[in-house]
C-alpha cells in the first residue's frame, strides 16, 4: 500500500512538472529537437514509473466487464515514429511471460493513402526506435492509455 502511495505521489509530481514545464519551455523557445527529446524521455519515464498501477487498473476494468485478457500483460510507452512528438502508453498482452519481458515499447507508425489515414501499433524490443528495433512476435496491443495534459 505504501508503494502505491509513493508511486501515485511520484506520478502527481511528474504530471505537475509537465503542466508547469511546457509553458516555460515555450517561453524559452528551446530548439525543437531538445523539446521533443525531453518530452519523450520524461513521458517514457512517467509511463514506466506508473505502469504497474495502470496495468492493474486496465485488468480490473476489463475483468469487471467480462472481457479480461487470458495471459500476461504490462503497460509500456508508445513511441511515435514520424512527424511530431507524443506521449502515450499501451497495454500489451501475450501468452508467454518471456514475450512480455522482451517488449519495451509500442511503435506507432502513421500513414495516409488518398483520404484514408492508418495507424499501426507494433510491440517492439527497444525504447529507441530510431536506433534499431524488432517486432516482438506473439504480442498484441490490448489497450491504449491517454493522459490529458
Amino acid at each position: 500500500m505504501k508503494r502505491n502511495i509513493k508511486n501515485a505521489a511520484a506520478a502527481l509530481v511528474i504530471c505537475a512538472a509537465f503542466v508547469f514545464a511546457v509553458p516555460a519551455a515555450r517561453a524559452l523557445d528551446l530548439g525543437d529537437v531538445l523539446k521533443k527529446g525531453a518530452i519523450g524521455v520524461a513521458g517514457g519515464w512517467l509511463v514506466t514509473a506508473i505502469s504497474p498501477q495502470m496495468n492493474d487498473f486496465i485488468n480490473t476494468i476489463t475483468f469487471n466487464k467480462g472481457v479480461a485478457y487470458d495471459g500476461y500483460t504490462k503497460v509500456v510507452p508508445i513511441v511515435s515514429i514520424g512527424d511530431g512528438a507524443r506521449i502515450g502508453a499501451a497495454q500489451v498482452g501475450a501468452n508467454t511471460q518471456s514475450a512480455i519481458d522482451r517488449t519495451k515499447a509500442v511503435a506507432q507508425l502513421e500513414g495516409e493513402f488518398s483520404s484514408v489515414r492508418a495507424t499501426a501499433l507494433i510491440p517492439i524490443d527497444s525504447l529507441n526506435p530510431l536506433k534499431q528495433f524488432r517486432r516482438v512476435k506473439g504480442v498484441g496491443v490490448t489497450a491504449i492509455i491517454n493522459v490529458k495534459l
